[in-house]
């Protein structure tokens, strides 16, 4: 006699999801997930994208912030171009950035190869040089800053002291866009940084082979530093070339809010500002606003089309 043993019955089926139960659910999460972003998209749409909307507009108006705007289409563009005061602006800031930025970034990358070193008190020497980067765009500093290169002031007493010339920057056209590139020079702590994060990824071993081959510092940093910081030295060009365009505030408080003398720090921005609140020309305004923007762009495009012939990638075939 065989025993056949029964087989189980089947397991009862789990209680199936009600239709559209994940539908629902996904919509539910994506409403929370607005609802968690919405503080992010009301300040976007009403202080940047709205106001961007609203001074594209003003640019091709007339408009004096009293009466309403005039539609002008493009005649604040072209009386941009007639305008001497525009193209002082235009020169000015071009000088600055071109001056300004490079020395920067030479002093930044210089104070990184020292720092990258392990010695005693590194952690204070990085800190200190990074402090003028969190307090030079106050406008404390910038009032300290006019109060040094002054008549008779600190520097003045200096240069007079080493048989240099005498008088201050700040009162004199020729030296006084100096003072605001000493001052930009001075605030290299954020470039320093980004520097030194990426002197911590160049590997040790390519440092190592070079000197078994008999390369000399300056060999090893020009064939081995130098490309291997080549994308963290794009990114500080980048960055430290959109800010130069952007200088208000320093040139603003040195020249005791005239952009002077002699419109000698008359910036971009500084006409911008007269121009739209002073003269109550903000459709004028506007339009350098967007004419900034542009410029911007092509600088950044220029460099992002650069950088194929200078920067180095890990893994590229070049």
């Amino acid at each position: 006699m065989t025993l056949v043993k029964d087989s189980p019955p089947d397991a009862a089926p789990g209680p199936r999801a009600a239709p559209g139960a994940g539908g629902r659910r996904r919509r539910g999460e994506n409403l929370a997930g607005y609802l968690f972003m919405s503080p992010w998209i009301a300040g976007f749409l009403l202080l940047t994208a709205g106001p961007m909307a609203a001074s594209l507009y003003f640019a091709f108006t007339d408009y004096d912030l009293f009466d309403p705007p005039r539609w002008i289409g493009f005649g604040n563009f072209t009386a941009m171009f007639d305008d001497p005061r525009w193209q002082k602006s235009v020169e000015v800031t071009a000088e600055y950035v071109v001056i300004g930025t490079p020395l920067k970034l030479l002093l930044a990358l210089g104070v990184a190869l020292l720092l990258a070193r392990s010695r005693r008190g590194q952690a204070f020497y990085r800190a200190a040089f990074y402090a003028p980067s969190l307090i030079g765009a106050s406008v404390s500093v910038g009032f300290v800053w006019r109060a040094l290169f002054s008549d008779d002031a600190v520097v003045d007493r200096t240069q007079s002291f080493l048989g240099l010339r005498s008088g201050g920057w700040v009162g004199d056209p020729e030296w006084v866009l100096y003072s605001l590139v000493a001052l930009t020079v001075w605030q290299f702590g954020a470039p320093m940084v980004i520097f030194l994060a990426g002197l911590k990824q160049v590997p040790k071993e390519l440092y190592e082979a070079a000197e078994v081959d008999g390369a000399g510092p300056l060999r090893r940093f020009w064939s081995i530093t130098l490309p291997m910081l080549s994308p963290v030295l794009f990114f500080n060009v980048l960055l430290e070339t959109i800010h130069s365009f952007q200088i208000f505030g320093s040139a603003y408080v040195v020249s005791n809010s005239t952009c002077g003398p002699a419109d000698a720090t008359l910036v971009y921005t500084c006409y911008l500002y007269q121009k739209g609140f002073r003269e109550s020309q903000m459709g004028f305004a506007s339009a350098m606003a967007w004419m900034l923007l542009l410029a911007v762009a092509l600088v950044t495009a220029v460099l992002f089309w650069s950088q194929k012939r200078w920067v180095h990638y890990e893994g590229d075939a070049r």
